[in-house]
Parts: structure tokens; C-alpha cells; sequence
């Protein structure tokens, strides 16, 4: 027998007969028979390690819990006609398919006897990651075998065994697979591709999508933040940035690691600068491996099998991501076949998805698309061929045919997505006259459908098409100006929207006169944009001199008139002066009923604000019916998801939370929150609102574990959006204290009671009705722990306030009686406590009803506070059980 030389210190024993020992064979001789080496490394002799894998190491990956399922469903399940058990996932570039692969492995990894990543990105690579196979089972023979050996020996073993998982990454051609799920029955293979079409009709395949919002904030706050806990405000930036990124995972995934290097970069920073961002890498992660760089490569692949695919693509960029009509797509006078076969190879790489008449782009590969890159020469056209397709397509689909007289009203609305699209990413210097009177009437139309704050690309667009042809002071200019500030304020931003229409109205002023009906329209816009701010003391002087001035040069019944008139009614009402807004109100009802008719939307909206004010004086008798009256007329006339419709339907339920009926209050409240999320955005100040409001609703049913956090999450956008003196923002600010109190943790609710008591003081003044209960809930807050040296004499005050600028029968009143004659009883004051209970139950009882919530509670205290008396009488112990109750957090429209 011959063998190679072995180490001195290694022992090799053999025993019995013609028996071989050796660390390692080329040749066997045991006298009549000769073993040649492959004998000994048979295929189906050698077993896998328990384990054995060459897995990378899993990363992290939120979410994605039904795909994991349909994955070991598919893979687990034996299926009719189906000899090997395959799965594929397929989506575009960077939607974390391979993660989701690779996570299944992990995750599985105990459940076969061999699991093996295999390289898929052609039959090279895949024969080389079979060869790898062969080198962890048989290294020594395996060393000296050649390659094709290698991959045949591979092909064997997985003949032989059972219980293995194959995992092809990044397969370009679904047939190069076939060789080895056609030959290859014992296991499961589970492919990754960008390819949707060429598989087998047996092959089950799972598109995958962008991660779910929650789980994308979550993995955006995990990879920039590492183990520390954001803030409420870094959150909502978080939730912000996910949004533009499209919830897309490698993106998020190369932002966390640029964020979490550079910690000087705020998530917002990222965020406003995203474009430039998408091709800027961490440290030590791969160039090659942003998403810009991601995509290149399949544009490349596209480029060579149909160059008019890229074409397409580039000119969708420039287009809303949903609902491009393929007609959109196709220039007059091309054939549609070629771009339906364009659509039709876009889509089996997953650059688009199609549903034979329209397609749809996700925003990132839109972005990607429409960035300039950085070349050498550094001239890029003013206009890129793919925007100038995108036009042209436009204009020519806003061109009525011969047998039509102008485009029709579903042609518009078809076509405006793509209108503020092509305004919103309109290149500096590009100014397109035809299109800018697209954008004017588009524009309009918006605003008509309550959906004005849409319309800021659109206005943003044509100002500055304004401002270079007709110049800065032009009344046409000055007009829209105007309506972009509007816009502005329609989506809350006060900052952008309040020194352009002081602006405006300067120019106004001196172009026109002081008296002019545009000038008294900017007037009036100024005097809502502070309405807006909060900031009542300008706002009202301001709007009683327009509505003079209106009076005087339109007349009282001018349409105009009448909303200075209802203008000036809602500030009164915000200020807390209810005896001037309602009778102002109830007028202005009257006068719109009677001119404008019973449904006209102006009609509605003072229905609506008169509701809301006999609301405010506590009189829901009143208040509910003329909110249902309202909303089943507006859901009529303005449709189910018009914004009006959802201030009514949030009016609503605030109504009946008042009334104390949750039951109906909550449910309203959560359909009005995800309406505002689809038709506003995520925050705007009324989904900032509908998220205050629905939070409290939560903590009134004393659902804590969903009320705080979305009153934590309500005040960091608010602080963000509006500012830290916002009235909102005091509003969301107390709520949250609030909601601390009710848990027990008055070491947080009563800093920030405090801290918002002397915000409401210097914003609002010494007796707005928000800062009435500012001070009620900071004086609850002192009595729950005890000092009721501060809470009585805040208790004091509170009441004198709010009967002498809410009335004496005022809900809120009654509150304040009620918990002052509770910290009476607290500290022992019996004689002034009883004779307060009786009169607040007695008036709970007339106003509020027998069987609402506050008139039990004073029930409850006015019989513990007699039963304490009378055993304070014969001598004997007893334990006080009344209850004060602080005023409710806020919420409203």
C-alpha cells in the first residue's frame, strides 16, 4: 500500500481485513483490487455536517412576516403536477429580495441538511458556486479535480441527499436555472430575480413590494440611530423621510448608514436634500450597492435588448408615479405596439408595474431617473428629452379632437396628477407657456374640489412664469401671489404663506387702492393666515376693517361680504367671545340660506360653524343635529372624501364625544384620521388634528397604550410644523400632559402643565378659554399629588375666569365648580364643599343630562361628601371618594 506522507505527530490506525488508513488517498492497492479515489469519495457516501451552510451573515430585516409565510407554504407544501418544490421572488432592484431570501434561510436553516447560497447572476457564477459546494464536502479530492468534476461531483450529491435548500441570487435568465431545478427533485430551491416573466407556468412566484410604513420607519431609526431611542420628533422626521424614500428598503438602507456615520446630518437635512443624497455611500459600505448605481446596471441591460424601453422610462419620470395611460407614452404618430413591447420587457424587469392600459413607476426610480448625474463635461440641457416627451404627450392629450369643443372635465381630471408632477419637478429656467395655462386651470380646479393645498406646484410654477413675462407688480402677477400663498396656508405652512401675503397686500395697496375688491380679497387672506397663526390680535382688528370696508363698497349681501362676515365670527369664536360669534353666525346662515340657497357649499360651511359654536356654549341639543344635517348634505353635494366632508364627519364625532357616546365617537374619528392620511398627507394640520382628536377619543375610552404615543407623536410634528406657540401645538402639548397625569406620572405631566400654562398666558392671554384649561388641568395636577395650598386658589381663579367669560352654566364652568368643591372636600371644608356639589349636580342634571358622564360623577361626590359629613357628625371615620374632573384634553376642527 502506498499513501502520502503524513505528519510526524498524527497517528493513523487501520484494522481488520485489507483495511486502508491515510489522511488522504490517490490510489488504493489491496493486493487483487484497486480502489481508485473517487471510490472513496463517492457522492452518496459523503454527509453534510449538521449545518452546513455558506450563508452571509443575516441582516436585519423588519417586517416582511406574510411574505416569510408564503415562502414556507410554497416551498413546505407538495402541489399538484409540481415534481420540485421552487419559489421565486421577484421586484425591482433594492426591494430587499434577496434580505427576504436570505432571512428565510436563516430562519430555516435547522430544517435541512445542507443549505447552499448559490450566486445566480448567470451559469457561470452558478457553476462556480457549485464548485464551492464540492470544495466544503470533499476539500482534498476537490482540490486537484477540475472544474467541471466539481460541478458534476456538486450535481451528484444533490441527487443522492434529501433536505436541501438552493438559493439563487439575482437570476437574469430563469431558463439558465432549469439544468438544475429540472434535474435536481430531493430539496427546495428558492430564487431571487428582477425578472417577472420567463419562469415555468409551475414556478409560484411572490412579487415583492416596498415594507410596510411602520416597519420602514423602524429600520431607518434602527440603522441611523443604533441602540439609542429617537425622540418623538427624530421619529416623525424618520416617518417623514421613509415616505420620500418610498419606503423602499436598500434606499433606507443606504440612508441609516450615511446618517448613522454622520451624525451631524439631521434625518430633515437628508431629507431636503434627497436628490444629491442618492448616490452618496457610508464608509466601508460598496459603491456599487446605492441605489443609483442599482439601477444603472438594468438600464444598461434595457439599453441593448430595446432602446425605446429606456426611452419610456425616462419620459414616465417626469409623470405622477400612478395611472400613466400607455396613450400618454406614445408620441402621434408612433405605433402603440412598440411601446405596449417596451411596457411589456420594462415591466418583466420590474422597473414598472402594467396593467395592459396604464403602468405605474415607484416615486425613488422616478427621482433616480430624473437627477442629473455628474459628467465630465458639465453641461446638461435646460429641458431633458424625457421631460420634453412627457410635455408634448400632455399638451397633445389636452387638446380637444375635431368633434369636441374644449377637454372635457374627466380629461382634466385625468391628466392633472401628471400636470403637478411635471410643475413640481419643473428644471430652473424651463418655462413652458402653453403648459403654464394647463397649470393655471388645473390649478383652479383643484381649489374648486377643496383640494387646495395640491395645487402649490401648479401656483409655485405659474408665478414664476408670471413674474419673467409680465414682471413682479402686474395685477395678473400680484393674483398669483396670492393664490400660492393661499395654497400655502391650505397646507399649513404659515411661514411660507404669511410674508407673501403681507407682501402682496402692500402692492396691492399701492397699485390698486386701499378699497379696491382684490385689494380687500388680500386683506382678507392676511387676516385668515393670522386667524390661522393664532394670532387673533391682529387678526380681528384686521378683519372688522374689511368687513366694513366690504360693507361699504359691495353691499351686505355680497358673497364676499357674507365670508368677511363668517371670517370674523370664527375669530370671536376662537377668542372665546361666543356672544358676539353666534348671533354673527346665526346672521350670516340666514343671509347665505337665503341668496345662495340652502346647499351651496358657503352655506354648508356656516352651518357647520354655527353647529360648531353652539357646540363651544355647551349646547348640544342644538349642535348635533345641525353637524348630521351638515354632513349628510355635504357627503351629497361635495362627495365622500372632499375636505370639507371630513371636517364635518370630525365635527361629528367630537360632538358625540361630548355627549359622552364613544361608541359612535371613535369609529368616525378613525375613518375621518385615515381619509385626511390619504387625501392630505400625513401632516397637514387637519391630519394633525384627526390624530389629536382620535388620541384623546382612545384616552377617554382609557386606552393609554394607544392615546400616549399618538399624542407624542402628534406634538413632534406639530412643534415641527407649526412651531413651538402654535395654538395647536399648546393644544397637543396639554393633551399630552394630560394623558401622562392619567397613568400616574405626574414627574412629566406637571412640568409640562407649567410650561404650557406660561406659553398659553403670552400667546393666547389671561382668559382665552385655552388657557382657562391649561390652568384647571395644572391645578388637577397639583391636588392629585397632594399640595392643595397651589390647587385650591388656582381652582379659585379658574372658576371666577370662566364664569365671567363662558357664563355661569357653561360646561366647562361646571367642571370648574365641580373641582373646586372636590379640593374643598379634600382638605376637610365640608360647608363650603356640599352647598358647590349640590348646585353643579342640579345644573349637570338641566344642561348636560341625567345620565351623562360628568352628572353621575357629581352625583358620586355630592353622596361621598354627605356620607363624610355624617360621620364627621357621630364621631366615626370615613373615607373621602370624590372625584374632580379635569378638563378634557382638546380637540375640534
Amino acid at each position: 500500500m502506498t499513501t502520502d506522507e503524513t505528519a510526524p505527530r498524527l497517528r493513523i490506525d487501520a484494522a481488520g481485513e485489507r483495511s486502508i488508513a491515510a489522511q488522504q488517498v490517490r490510489d488504493a492497492y489491496t493486493g487483487d483490487v484497486v480502489l481508485p479515489a473517487e471510490a472513496l469519495y463517492a457522492a452518496e457516501k459523503v454527509t453534510a455536517a449538521p449545518g452546513t451552510s455558506n450563508l452571509p451573515p443575516a441582516g436585519l430585516c423588519l417586517g416582511r412576516t406574510e411574505e416569510l409565510a408564503w415562502l414556507r407554504r410554497t416551498l413546505t407544501d407538495r402541489r399538484e403536477g409540481a415534481i420540485t418544490q421552487t419559489g421565486t421572488v421577484c421586484g425591482l432592484g433594492g426591494i430587499g429580495k434577496s434580505t427576504l431570501a436570505l432571512q428565510y434561510a436563516h430562519r430555516h436553516r435547522r430544517d435541512y441538511t445542507l443549505v447552499w447560497w448559490v450566486n445566480a447572476a448567470s451559469p457561470d457564477e452558478i457553476e462556480t458556486s457549485l464548485t464551492a459546494l464540492a470544495r466544503r464536502l470533499v476539500p482534498n479530492w476537490a482540490a486537484t479535480a477540475e472544474r467541471g468534476a466539481q460541478v458534476a461531483w456538486a450535481m451528484q450529491w444533490l441527487a443522492w441527499h434529501p433536505d436541501w435548500l438552493l438559493v439563487y441570487d439575482n437570476v437574469d435568465d430563469p431558463d439558465g436555472l432549469i439544468p438544475y431545478t429540472g434535474a435536481l427533485d430531493r430539496g427546495h430551491h428558492l430564487a431571487t430575480s428582477r425578472r417577472t416573466t420567463g419562469w415555468p407556468d409551475s414556478t409560484p412566484i411572490l412579487p415583492l413590494d416596498t415594507l410596510h410604513p411602520d416597519d420602514a420607519t423602524s429600520l431607518l431609526c434602527r440603522l441611523a440611530f443604533k441602540d439609542s431611542t429617537p425622540a418623538p420628533r427624530q421619529q416623525a422626521d424618520a416617518r417623514a423621510l421613509t415616505a420620500d424614500l418610498g419606503h423602499f428598503p436598500l434606499a433606507l438602507r443606504q440612508a441609516g448608514a450615511y446618517l448613522a456615520q454622520n451624525r451631524g446630518i439631521t434625518l430633515d437635512a437628508y431629507r431636503r436634500r434627497l436628490e444629491t443624497k442618492l448616490d452618496k455611500k457610508a464608509h466601508g459600505n460598496r459603491a456599487e450597492r446605492t441605489i443609483a448605481r442599482i439601477w444603472d446596471l438594468t438600464l444598461d441591460i434595457l439599453q441593448d435588448l430595446n432602446p425605446l424601453a429606456v426611452e419610456v422610462l425616462h419620459t414616465a419620470a417626469w409623470l405622477a408615479p400612478d395611472d400613466i395611460p400607455h396613450t400618454l407614452l406614445t408620441p402621434p404618430g408612433a405605433d402603440p405596439d412598440d411601446t405596449a413591447e417596451a411596457i411589456g420587457i420594462l415591466a418583466a424587469y420590474s422597473m414598472l408595474t402594467d396593467t395592459g392600459t396604464h403602468i405605474g413607476v415607484h416615486r425613488l426610480v422616478q427621482t433616480v431617473l430624473r437627477t442629473p448625474r455628474t459628467t465630465t463635461d458639465d453641461q446638461s440641457p435646460v429641458c431633458p428629452p424625457g421631460r420634453q416627451r412627457a410635455e408634448q404627450g400632455v399638451l397633445h392629450h389636452l387638446t380637444p379632437p375635431p368633434s369636441q369643443d374644449s377637454t372635457t372635465d374627466t380629461q382634466w381630471d385625468i391628466l392633472i396628477p401628471h400636470l403637478v408632477t411635471l410643475a413640481g419637478t419643473r428644471p430652473p429656467e424651463h418655462h413652458n407657456t402653453p403648459l403654464a395655462s394647463a397649470y393655471e386651470f388645473a390649478g383652479h380646479r383643484l381649489h374648486q374640489q377643496g383640494h387646495t393645498a395640491r395645487a402649490i406646484p401648479l401656483r409655485e410654477a405659474i408665478l414664476a412664469q408670471h413674474e419673467q413675462a409680465l414682471g413682479d407688480t402686474h395685477p395678473d402677477t400680484l393674483q398669483s401671489r396670492n393664490n400660492l400663498a393661499n395654497s400655502y396656508c391650505a397646507a399649513g405652512d404659515l411661514r411660507r404663506a404669511i410674508p407673501m401675503l403681507e407682501a402682496t397686500l402692500t402692492q396691492y395697496e399701492q397699485i390698486l387702492g386701499h378699497t379696491h375688491p382684490d385689494t380687500l380679497t388680500s386683506r382678507n387672506n392676511l387676516a385668515s393666515s393670522y386667524y390661522a397663526a393664532g394670532d387673533l390680535r391682529r387678526a380681528i382688528p384686521l378683519m372688522e376693517a374689511t368687513l366694513t370696508q366690504y360693507e361699504q363698497v359691495l353691499g351686505h349681501t355680497h358673497p364676499s361680504t357674507l365670508q368677511g362676515r363668517n371670517n370674523l365670527a370664527s375669530s370671536y369664536e376662537s377668542a372665546g367671545d361666543l356672544g358676539r360669534a353666534i348671533p354673527l353666525y346665526e346672521t350670516t346662515l340666514a343671509q347665505r340660506e337665503q341668496i345662495l340657497g340652502h346647499t351651496h357649499p358657503d352655506t354648508l360651511t356656516s352651518r357647520n360653524n354655527l353647529a360648531h359654536a353652539y357646540e363651544a356654549a355647551g349646547d348640544l341639543g342644538r349642535a348635533i343635529p345641525l353637524y348630521e344635517t351638515t354632513l349628510a348634505q355635504r357627503e351629497q353635494i361635495l362627495g365622500h372624501t372632499h375636505p370639507d366632508t371630513l371636517t364635518s364627519r370630525n365635527n361629528l364625532a367630537h360632538a358625540y364625544k361630548a355627549a359622552g357616546d364613544l361608541g359612535r365617537a371613535i369609529p368616525l374619528y378613525e375613518t375621518t384620521l385615515a381619509q385626511r392620511e390619504q387625501i392630505l398627507g400625513d401632516t397637514h394640520p387637519d391630519t394633525l388634528q384627526s390624530r389629536n382628536n382620535l388620541a384623546v377619543a382612545y384616552e377617554a375610552a382609557e386606552d393609554l397604550g394607544r392615546a400616549i404615543p399618538l399624542l407624542e407623536a402628534t406634538l413632534a410634528q406639530r412643534e415641527q410644523i407649526l412651531g413651538d406657540t402654535h395654538p395647536d401645538t399648546l393644544q397637543s402639548r396639554n393633551n399630552l400632559a394630560y394623558a401622562y397625569k392619567a397613568t400616574g406620572d405626574l414627574g412629566r405631566a406637571i412640568p409640562l402643565y407649567k410650561a404650557n400654562l406660561l406659553q398659553c398666558e403670552q400667546v393666547l392671554g389671561d382668559t382665552h378659554p385655552d388657557t382657562l384649561q391649561s390652568r384647571n388641568n395644572l391645578a388637577r395636577a397639583y391636588e392629585a399629588v397632594g399640595d392643595l395650598g397651589r390647587a385650591i386658589p388656582l381652582y379659585e381663579t379658574t372658576l371666577a375666569q370662566r364664569e365671567q367669560v363662558l357664563g355661569d352654566t357653561h360646561p366647562d364652568t361646571l367642571q370648574s365648580r365641580n373641582n373646586l368643591a372636590c379640593s374643598y372636600c379634600a382638605a376637610g371644608d365640608l360647608r363650603r364643599a356640599i352647598p358647590l356639589l349640590e348646585a353643579t349636580l342640579t345644573q349637570r342634571e338641566q344642561i348636560l343630562g341625567d345620565t351623562h358622564p360628568h352628572t353621575q360623577n357629581s352625583r358620586s361626590n355630592l353622596a361621598s361628601a354627605r356620607q363624610i359629613a355624617k360621620a364627621v357628625r357621630h364621631g366615626s371615620t370615613a373615607t373621602s371618594t370624590t372625584k374632580a374632573v379635569p378638563q378634557e384634553p382638546s380637540t375640534s376642527d
